[in-house]
């Protein structure tokens, strides 16, 4: 994105800097890595720099800011615009991945390699698995992991080099996964980058590689090894500006190690290190229990946060509830309590929870107290057993958008001629695939033929009936206009229907389409804002409040786990220590967001059925069909200033 801003000749990029955000902004040395606490000024320190940079003559459309996330790149517009630095309206922010995919579609790299960028969604990966499982590449989960290597481009290592599978295993599976997507006419979003690095490779000469006199990234501890070495291809003829922190580093789903910040030096020869750890944002004793919790982790530099002289104490609260359901509507009691009594409006309020049910269980507790929120759990919405038709009728909905608007959709069709298959139909549709190819035809021709009874293919039955009930369910929704589309695709008194009536609820005019209607649920699902400023109390996971700041913050289910989640080698690379290390990284990051007040919540009793469901651990009961709780042990990690937890009635009593 190019960023517009006012000019004023009376700024001043030195204007209240402290030392270390100073040295930051006058730093010439490059690389430079500035190793930023939370709450620490990180992003204050970013904008002066760039503001220096552009004063002393470099032209704005030659500075390159990469964020994490687009919310964080729309917060970069909103300080540029504040700082009100003349010049500033041709720098260039935004995502790493947006980044790339405008590479690619300039220099037509999708058309040369004959790809499509046609995004699969969570749920659809499962029906890609399921037809990779006849290559015997081992178990879904294994899989999983594999194709987490795939998007990182193979390097699922710090020190590994990004670039072509080494293993034998590793290089077939490769070679399997690009066939499907190519003959299913799609990419995996985490696809981009490992594309984006080979053009690179190849065309030294891309003027991308050139375009840049400085590139700043932040929060470069999230960044996988193919994006840090995409990164220094960027600004191979500039100067490279890195910010993070090692102790905030969340996404080894994605490759992406603690190393990466704390070992840079090892990869870029001659870098100076700045360093921020006055604590602005949170209270005195936020700071404390963080700086003992965060201790427990070996992996890491001692460095500490420091409260910032300013700040107040601070308020934190350790509660426990009967139940899930008790501790839904007592945090929404409480929170009901702190807004009326004028202590804090509802758009400062944070909930964190580990999992969707107990936040949507939230969510509702302040609906019935009339207090206005909104769940940012948008990307489980599509979650589901897609074997089972009963279990997966919002997956299938959003397949049948997806028809009703491209009937040629290769990846729906796919998907929804595979519910409600044990096997989601995959020896059919491999079958199926073969005939297409076979005779240059595409998989709807092949299944036209199928259903006239022109042609017969083994196993396919099924198939065809499925496909059968599509073909009627399109030609219904050619019926259906305006907000009554909606109601057909998304019936009302349907529990799995309300979260996407809610996300449709400004677009249901009689004007809406089906296109409209894909086109905002794509955005909503796989895009997902993050606003800053809201009237409303925002409910997301712990990995998404990475960023944000509010005056009070909620984490509920707080217990063994969902908080920190339970080790399985099987979906994950990393050892025991590294798991626990980065779990508790991320309750560390879930606890920097506050300002003021800090609640953290857990049950003592879990239905057995709920506990399984959830993977909470719990302690079965006998002859009761629930089980106890146990209390996240990181709880007893934040130290002697911890407040001792009491029963959570006492919070709203």
């Amino acid at each position: 994105m190019v960023i517009s801003m006012p000019n004023s000749e009376c700024f001043h990029w030195s204007h209240g800097l402290n030392g270390q955000a100073l040295r930051i902004a006058r730093a010439e040395e490059s690389p430079l890595r500035v190793l930023a606490g939370p709450g620490t000024g990180k992003t204050f320190s970013l904008m002066r720099r760039i503001a220096r940079i552009i004063d002393e003559g470099t032209s704005p459309e030659r500075i390159l800011v990469c964020t994490f996330t687009r919310t964080a790149a729309k917060d970069l517009q909103s300080e540029l615009r504040r700082l009100g630095a003349a010049g500033c309206s041709s720098v260039i922010a935004g995502t790493l991945h947006s980044f790339c995919y405008r590479a690619l579609n300039r220099a037509g790299v999708y058309e040369l390699i004959g790809r499509i960028p046609r995004a699969l969604l969570e749920f659809e990966k499962r029906f890609l698995l399921e037809d990779l499982k006849r290559g015997n590449f081992g178990t879904i989960n294994q899989m999983k992991k594999a194709i987490q290597a795939f998007n990182a481009s193979w390097a699922r290592l710090q020190h590994e080099e990004p670039g072509w599978p080494v293993e034998v295993n590793d290089r077939l599976f490769h070679e399997a996964i690009i066939d499907w997507l190519a003959f299913h006419q799609a990419m995996l979003i985490g696809e981009i980058i490992p594309e984006t690095l080979r053009y690179f490779r190849l065309n030294p000469l891309a003027e991308e590689l050139s375009q840049f006199s400085h590139v700043l990234v932040d929060e470069y501890q999230d960044l996988n090894r193919a994006e840090q070495v995409l990164l220094d291809h960027i600004s191979s003829n500039g100067s490279l500006t890195v910010i993070g922190d090692e102790d905030q580093s969340i996404y080894s789903f994605k490759c992406a190690h603690p190393m990466g910040i704390s070992h840079f030096e090892d990869y870029h020869a001659e870098t100076t290190t700045e360093t921020l750890t006055d604590c602005r944002r949170c209270p005195h004793l936020v700071v404390n229990l963080a700086n003992s919790l965060i201790s427990h982790n070996r992996s890491r530099a001692q460095r500490q946060l420091v409260p910032f002289d300013g700040n107040s104490l601070g308020q934190v609260l350790v509660v426990q509830w009967g139940s899930i359901e008790e501790e839904a509507t007592g945090i929404a009691r409480f929170i009901k309590t702190k807004i009326e009594s004028g202590e804090v409006d509802p758009g400062r309020i944070l909930v964190l929870s580990p999992i969707r049910q107990i936040a949507q269980a939230i969510r509702e507790s302040l609906s019935l107290e009339g207090i206005p929120s909104l769940s940012f759990f948008q990307e489980e919405l599509l979650d589901g057993n897609p074997s089972k038709v009963a279990e997966s009728y919002s997956q299938q909905s959003m397949c049948l958008l997806k028809l009703i608007v491209n009937p040629d959709d290769r990846v729906a069709l796919r998907c929804w001629c595979g519910f409600g298959s044990p096997t989601l139909n995959s020896r059919a549709w491999d079958n199926l695939i073969t005939y297409s190819k076979d005779n240059s035809c595409s998989p709807r021709v092949a299944l036209d033929r199928l259903a006239s009874g022109q042609i017969q293919i083994s196993y396919t039955s099924p198939v065809i009936e499925r496909y059968r009930l599509l073909l009627s369910a399109i030609e219904d929704s050619s019926r259906q206009t305006g907000a009554d589309f909606i109601e057909w695709l998304f019936p009302s008194g349907n529990e799995w229907a309300d979260p996407f009536r809610y996300l449709l609820r400004d677009i249901a005019t009689d004007n809406v389409t089906p296109e409209s209607v894909l086109d905002h649920l794509q955005t909503a699902v796989t895009q997902p804002e993050l606003p800053t400023k809201v009237d409303y109390v925002r409910i997301m996971s712990l990995h998404k409040s990475k960023g944000l700041t509010s005056d009070l913050v909620v984490v509920a289910g707080c217990v063994q786990g969902l908080i920190p989640r339970r080790y399985n080698p099987d979906k994950t690379d990393l050892s025991q220590s590294e798991f626990d290390e980065e779990q508790r990284r991320l309750f560390y990051v879930a606890i920097t967001r506050t300002r003021n007040i800090l609640v953290l919540s857990s049950v003592n009793r879990i239905s057995l059925h709920d506990a399984h469901r959830i993977q909470a651990q719990v302690v079965p009961i006998q002859y009761q069909s629930e089980g106890r709780a146990i209390t996240s042990n990181f709880i007893s990690e934040l130290g002697p200033q911890c407040p001792r937890p009491v029963n959570g009635r006492a919070l709203v009593e």
